[in-house]
């Protein structure tokens, strides 16, 4: 039994049964359109809501996650199994279910071998980039369904009245999302409660749109609808193809690896509101399960929505148990009748999309990243052009691959500074930001990073350059210290530079020391017996010891720089 459950408490229940409700209406358009962007029939998106929603609270450890389908993994499954089966076939139903299964597993095993430190592997720029092209592909994907067409090719400059539903409903969303809240609060509304209203207007606007094709007489003519939807419960079966295992393993690994990625973003930005921990093994677990749920449930990959899980929050959900309310409700709709689906047009289905999908354009981070960072700045355009150019599932390798690579572009490049004395005091600061004294013939070089092999070369090209530099001004160079309380680990290449450099030192004359050693630094180094036998100089615990038995040593006078 979850910790959740087991010490569940009754003044609990009431904020989660009021959000399960509010959730589960806002799921049903969700689930429906991201089910669409898919390329799957409506009602598959409601399957997809029910079973992993329980199966997430019986692992997961986020209390207000709101699981089910999200627009980038929808896009992904489409990207996945376009070139594989027809759309809205049954090989393309079994092949999602199947690619659900195959997402599932891999999050179960990452959870089981305790594999959370993956979702590291992609920056918040990249990320950010990565959104923003999977935003813009969807939203470009509705168009012509927006419009009521089967193309652009197609539009009439007289318009038609799939376009009126869909550029109306448009309309009404957009200026729900940016006023109604606000109209709502001023009219004295509590502003939670007017953020929910808000969230919810989707509801409404499909209301509305299907009331009009109705009443207008366009439903099924004029103007495409949703069409029959099952009622009923899914069938519970596990069906595969046998002749794609491989074709959908790498999707599927890049799907699992996205699931994990925007889950985490989203249960974490609410556990810090609420002052919760995110244990992000039980998160995979949690997401594995879901997805195992879904794909015997006739749905298709599942994954945390940030908007959803918001809503649920604001909506004062307490623990997983609202999502199981939500759950509930929604396979109550299933079993009742269900002809009411049937009339929603599929206009002002892409219309909820496309607006949801706007707010993932972030621009605001590449606004701060361009000003803070150009290489962030860099990195999220480039993936961003990666998925608008050469596809989601490249986007998602594009974007991974930049991570590391700036990762060890910037580790290539360690920030390495010249220190001296702060007058006065026992501090040591670098002698190009401030005033300090500096002895003659003594190079103090604090290192702010790591020493391992893929730096290693720069920061001893650094150092002889500094030499070189102070010999040719005319200067004898006698003691170098190596400031190392940045240091927080010397691999094998580092230690044999090391030794190689103070040899060469050595031959010149020149002694190495080392100071302000770190613990786990100073165990391995003398296991290397470095400092037992070989080290010139000494190793000082501090950098004010190492100054003044140094000046002590050269009767060298401190000098300003």
């Amino acid at each position: 039994m979850p910790a959740w459950l087991k010490h569940y408490r009754r003044d609990l229940l009431a904020g989660d049964i009021g959000a399960g409700i509010i959730v589960a209406l806002m799921l049903i358009p969700q689930g429906m359109a991201y089910a669409i962007v898919a390329g799957l029939p409506p009602v598959a998106g409601l399957y997809a809501s029910i079973l992993p929603a329980v199966a997430y609270a019986m692992f997961g450890s986020s209390m207000v996650q709101s699981i089910g389908p999200a627009a980038i993994t929808a896009l992904m499954v489409a990207s996945a199994l376009a070139g594989l089966a027809p759309a809205g076939s049954a090989l393309y139903a079994t092949l999602a279910a199947q690619l659900a299964l195959m997402a599932g597993a891999v999050l179960f095993l990452s959870g089981l071998f305790r594999l959370g430190f993956l979702s590291s592997f992609l920056s918040r720029p990249v990320m950010s980039g990565f959104t923003t092209g999977a935003a813009l592909l969807i939203a470009e994907g509705q168009l012509a369904p927006l419009l009521g067409v089967d193309s652009l090719a197609s539009v009439t400059p007289a318009g038609s009245p799939g376009a009126a539903i869909g550029l109306g409903s448009l309309l009404a969303l957009w200026l729900a999302k940016t006023s109604l809240a606000r109209l709502l609060a001023k009219a004295g509304m509590r502003r939670s409660w007017a953020d929910i209203a808000a969230r919810l207007a989707p509801v409404f606007v499909l209301g509305v749109a299907a009331a009009a094709v109705v009443y207008l007489g366009w439903a099924g003519g004029a103007v495409r609808t949703v069409g029959s939807v099952p009622a009923g419960l899914p069938d519970i079966a596990l069906v595969t193809s046998a002749d794609h295992w491989r074709a959908l393993l790498t999707p599927s690994l890049l799907i699992a690896f996205m699931i994990f990625l925007t889950s985490q973003s989203a249960a974490q930005s609410l556990a810090q509101r609420r002052g919760e921990r995110i244990d992000t093994n039980s998160e995979l677990l949690g997401l594995g399960a879901a997805n195992l749920a879904t794909a015997v449930s006739g749905g298709f990959v599942v994954s945390g929505s940030i908007s959803r899980s918001a809503v649920n929050y604001d909506a004062g959900a307490n623990t997983p148990l609202a999502s199981v309310f939500s759950a509930g409700l929604l396979l109550l709709a299933l079993v009742a009748p269900t002809g009411w689906l049937s009339f929603l047009p599929m206009p002002a289905l892409a219309a909820t999309i496309i607006v949801a999908v706007m707010g993932m354009i972030d621009l605001v981070t590449l606004k701060q990243a361009w000003g803070y960072d150009r290489g962030d700045a860099g990195a999220l355009l480039a993936t961003m052009a990666g998925v608008l150019l050469l596809g989601v599932e490249a986007g998602v390798v594009v974007g991974v691959v930049l991570s590391l690579a700036t990762l060890l572009w910037r580790s290539s490049r360690p920030h390495i500074a010249v220190i001296g004395k702060i007058p006065g005091s026992e501090h040591f600061r670098n002698v190009q930001r401030h005033q300090v004294e500096t002895l003659p013939g003594v190079l103090l070089l604090r290192i702010d990073a790591g020493l391992f092999f893929g730096n290693i070369d720069a920061v001893i090209d650094r150092l002889n350059k500094l030499l070189g530099e102070r010999q040719q001004r005319g200067e004898t160079m006698r003691h170098v210290v190596l400031v190392m309380s940045g240091v927080n680990l010397v691999d094998m290449t580092g230690l044999y530079a090391l030794n190689e450099l103070n040899n060469s030192l050595k031959q010149q004359g020149i002694t190495l020391n080392l100071s302000e050693v770190t613990g786990p630094v100073m165990d391995r180094l003398q296991r290397s017996g470095l400092l037992r036998h070989k080290l010139s100089g000494e190793v000082y615990l501090s950098t004010a010891q190492a100054f003044r038995e140094l000046a002590a040593l050269t009767s060298a006078t401190p000098s300003a720089t």
